[in-house]
Parts: structure tokens; sequence; C-alpha cells
């Protein structure tokens, strides 16, 4: 019997720096988002970064919390049931920090006598750190405890068509009545060496200016890359003027390389360059978080704003947006009549 598991980050049981520091702990302690060797991950992590963090992060959270719980949990358990609602198959939702478990998800659709599962990670690009480790994470829990368990791997959605369409209409809807001067693509940052990890061919990704435009194997699993293609189909779907429409790498750690331009750096940029008018979008995530509800929305506005911006906005994500649920039901459904995954 076939069955669906959903998956996406996770979050903090609630915005207190005591359930905060767990959380962080077990995010930044996976080796594919510090990647480093672990007793040096060990000290970065839980010797310097979770000592102040913590509480700080908790104060972010704090600003965005629902009265039902972590916005992305409670988005990504709305999309969760519309989807069940345009399928036959059994769906459920982990995530792949916190007690939402991948585990446990898996546990309830073997429960439901699922032995067959399309894994969907619910992140548009490949990322090491994103796409990847849930990959990895659901392929050990398979292993150890659901070994009679087949699984298939929705592929990265970035440059699908469908869901360019819908993601594009949204963008428009929510730039209907905002007369802009700059659009800012904002993706979530990496480090520079997560591009050449994640280079199968270890030479194209030079990260020089050419190398995500020529043609390579390596951009099937090239975040930049990935990046760079989304915006272009995006801007060419709503006909976007070039000189203005830019995109940019947020949310980063000090003293490492990270992709650029640095989102905030470009917040204050803009208006010495007479853009003063600013409308964001942040196309890494499907669900708004604490990287967009706190850092763009909030952060980012007041950034802006400080530098001399005069007009704001942040378009949301595609969250449990309709026709985003029917796209997501309508590959599930090829998935299960023949296999059919999305390109």
């Amino acid at each position: 019997m076939k069955g669906v598991l959903l998956v996406n980050l996770g979050s903090p049981e609630s915005p207190t720096a005591k359930d905060v520091k767990p959380y962080l702990d077990e995010f930044l302690m996976d080796e594919r988002v510090i990647d480093v060797n672990k007793v040096l991950r060990n000290i970065i992590v839980r010797g310097i970064i979770l000592q102040t963090r913590p509480k700080k992060s908790a104060e972010a959270y704090a600003k965005i919390w629902w009265e039902e719980g972590s916005p992305l949990v409670v988005i990504s358990e709305r999309f969760t049931n519309k989807v069940r609602q345009q399928t036959n198959l059994p769906v459920a939702l982990g995530m792949r920090y916190g007690k939402m478990t991948i585990k446990n998800a898996l546990q309830e659709l073997k429960d439901k006598g699922v032995d067959d599962v399309l894994l969907v990670p619910l992140y548009p690009h490949y990322a090491m750190s994103s796409f990847e480790t849930v990959v990895v994470k659901a392929m050990e829990v398979k292993d150890e405890f659901f070994s009679n368990i087949k699984i298939t791997t929705l592929p990265p959605f970035y440059k699908n068509p469908e869901y360019i369409k819908v993601l594009s209409e949204s963008i428009a809807e929510g730039l209907k009545n905002f007369d802009y001067d700059h659009i800012l693509f904002s993706y979530h940052g990496i480090p520079e060496r997560h591009i050449r990890k994640s280079d199968p061919t270890k030479f194209h990704c030079k990260i020089d200016g050419n190398c995500c435009s020529t043609n390579s194997v390596a951009h099937h699993t090239c975040y930049r890359h990935q990046c760079y293609e989304m915006t272009e189909r995006i801007k060419a779907f709503l006909q976007l003027p070039e000189d203005k429409v830019s995109l940019s790498f947020q949310s980063r750690l000090p003293n490492d390389p990270w992709l650029k331009p640095y989102t905030d750096f470009e917040f204050e940029r803009f208006p010495k360059e007479g853009k003063k008018k600013l409308a964001v979008i942040t196309p890494a995530f499907v669900s708004d978080c604490l990287e967009t509800l706190e850092e763009i929305a909030m952060e980012g506005k007041h950034q802006f704003q400080e530098a001399g911006g005069e007009d704001y906005i942040h378009i949301p994500c595609l969250n449990d947006n309709d026709a985003w649920v029917q796209v997501m039901a309508d590959w599930i459904k090829d998935w299960d009549a023949s296999e059919k995954l999305p390109a």
C-alpha cells in the first residue's frame, strides 16, 4: 500500500530558551548543517553558540509565535490536511528536527498498512543542509526501524512548471497594489563550501559568476544555480523588468564565507540607490517561518527603513495556498498511478 511522507524543517516546542536550546542543539549538531568534524562541531555549538543563542532565538520566536503554536508547524499541518482531502493515500507529516519526528510519521504510515512511501522534502531546492539531510535521515530511520518499507523521494521542484506557475501567481497577487521600485528574491544562505561539497564533478562549481549559467550535471545538486534558475523562471512568467529584480542570500554564521550578496547588506544599499519601495520574496521556503516572518518581514523592514527606505512589503510564502495544495496532490496522484515524478 502506498502513502506519502511530507517533511519540513521543524520548530521548538515553545518560544522559550528552555525549549529552543535542545532544538538548536539537534539542528546545529547535524553534520550537514555545520559540516566540520564532530569534536570541533561540539565546541562550536555547545561550547559557544548554545551559551547565548537560545535566549536570543527565543525572543525572536516569541515575536512571531501564534496562539496555535509555531507558524511553520501550524502551516505545515494545514497544508497536510488539505493534501489529504485531495488524495486517496495516507499522508503523514514529519519534521527533520524537533519532536514531530520522521520516525513517528513513518510509524503512522506503517500502522495504516503503508509499505511504499513517497518522501516529499518540503524544500524547492537541493542543499545538503535542507533537502539532503531530510533524505539521509529518512533512509537511516527506515533502515533501522522500517526495513520493509520502500521509499521514493520527490526531487527538488525549483523549476517545475506547475510550481513556478502557482508561486508566480501568488507573487503577482502580493504585488497587485504595491508600486515597487525593486523586487528582491531573498534565499536562505549556505556556506560557499557546501556548494563545492555538493558538486559531483568536484571542479565545476567555482562560484565565479559563470559556473551557474554553464550547463553541467553539477546543477542537479547546486543550490546557488537552482536559486538563480528559479528567479529567472519567475521573472519570465511575470515579465518582470530586468533592472528591477535581484536576488540575495539571508541568514549566515560569522567568520565564514557564505553565498553573496547578503540580504542585510542589500537592505542598506537599495535606499542609497533611490530604491525606496521594496518588495521581498523568500522562495527558498514553502511555509512562512522564523526566517521569513521575523528576519525578513520585521527586522528586514526595520533595517530598510532605517537606511532611508519608505515602503516595504514581504510577500508571504505559498503556505497552504489551494493552488499549491492541488499541485502537490497532482504529483502524488501521478506517482500513485504510474510512479511518475515531476520534472
